[in-house]
């Protein structure tokens, strides 16, 4: 019967390692852009930018040169609509950002590129020229990503090792979690009636982190019932606290 008992709590613990999973990446000699966008589904002028950022894969803009993350703020739900998706430290997040660059107000739809405003081109989208000229950069940090989901799905331990390509930069690192392929069937506000669609979306933003004596930062995400593991995705990003200046970003998929 103890010769049994072994047998089967081996067999248990085999199937919980198979369904364990561990993804890794690396970023490359290139840097990649980080573009943030600040939306709110209370706001009638940001479902163009929503479609917008969800094109660009399509477009040759996937995140191995553009890490896209896409900020739902708070300060439009009191029109009617409660984003669901929307959080006062993203609020926080893009005051802080734009008093970096002493830009007076905040609004949505706000685009950044690397910590700075992004404006398209009055007669025509430049945006795969710019991102093009950051990918020419040589990138100023090294990041080494790796995720490891348990048998629930409802964690991922994010771990990320930073190396800095020069001295004194001041680097501070970020982790996102967010999803891709949501929508809200809106029912009030200035969006009333329409049903929109997201990619992108921030469910969570970690940091920012000092890196140790080894550049290793963790950090475990933990995942509501609700979000589709398979279209989850973790980034880190390495910037620089007093500038917003993006040294390197990396996007890696959920592998659980």
């Amino acid at each position: 019967m103890k010769f049994a008992a072994c047998i089967a709590l081996i067999m248990m613990l085999n199937t919980a390692n198979a369904h364990a999973a561990t993804c890794n990446a690396t970023s490359g000699e290139r840097r990649v852009a980080l573009l943030e966008l600040y939306t709110s589904e209370g706001c009638d002028s940001c479902p163009p930018a929503d479609r917008w950022v969800s094109t660009l894969p399509t477009r040759g803009l996937s995140p191995d040169r553009v890490v896209t993350l896409a900020y739902h703020v708070d300060y439009w739900n009191y029109l009617g609509w409660t984003d669901p998706f929307a959080q006062a430290r993203f609020t926080e997040r893009q005051r802080f950002v734009n008093n970096r660059i002493h830009n007076r107000t905040i609004y949505t739809p706000q685009l950044m590129l690397d910590g700075k405003d992004y404006r398209q081109g009055f007669l025509r989208d430049d945006f795969q020229e710019r991102v093009a000229a950051v990918n020419r950069e040589k990138p100023g940090a090294d990041i080494a990503l790796s995720l490891a989901s348990g048998t629930g799905s409802n964690a991922v331990d994010a771990s990320a090792r930073i190396t800095l390509n020069r001295k004194d930069s001041g680097a501070t690192v970020f982790l996102a979690l967010y999803e891709n392929k949501l929508a809200s069937q809106v029912s009030a506000g200035e969006n009333r009636g329409k049903r929109l669609q997201h990619d992108f979306v921030v469910r969570e933003l970690a940091g920012p982190f000092a890196t140790d004596a080894r550049g290793a930062i963790t950090h475990k995400f933990r995942v509501a019932p609700a979000w589709k593991t398979r279209d989850l995705s973790v980034a880190a990003f390495v910037q620089t606290a007093a500038t917003g200046e993006v040294l390197q970003a990396l996007a890696l998929p959920w592998c659980g």
